[in-house]
């Protein structure tokens, strides 16, 4: 069960809006992290996922736990929604 879903973003990744058009189109709530507007959180996504990429999709569950997913996967974020 998903509790909270943020995306780091950046103003000219299009894999970014990709992901949050699959969010949208699924019903899912999610919190943008916008680093270009934000930039003292990037060593918080780099943290997060190991990757100076974005988008960085963080899905955390109601226990807590969290899964990250890099980049536009939906092998890796379909499964991470449910």
């Amino acid at each position: 069960m998903v509790k909270n879903i943020t995306i780091f973003t950046t103003n000219t990744c299009a894999y970014c809006a990709m992901v949050k058009k699959y969010l949208d189109i699924k019903n899912h709530r999610y919190e943008v992290v916008n680093l270009d507007e934000q930039p003292h959180r990037q060593a918080e996504a780099l943290s997060l996922s190991g990757a100076l990429t974005v988008p960085v999709t963080v899905v955390t569950k109601h226990d807590d736990s969290q899964e990250v997913v890099v980049g536009y996967n939906l092998s890796k974020l379909a499964p991470a929604l449910v």
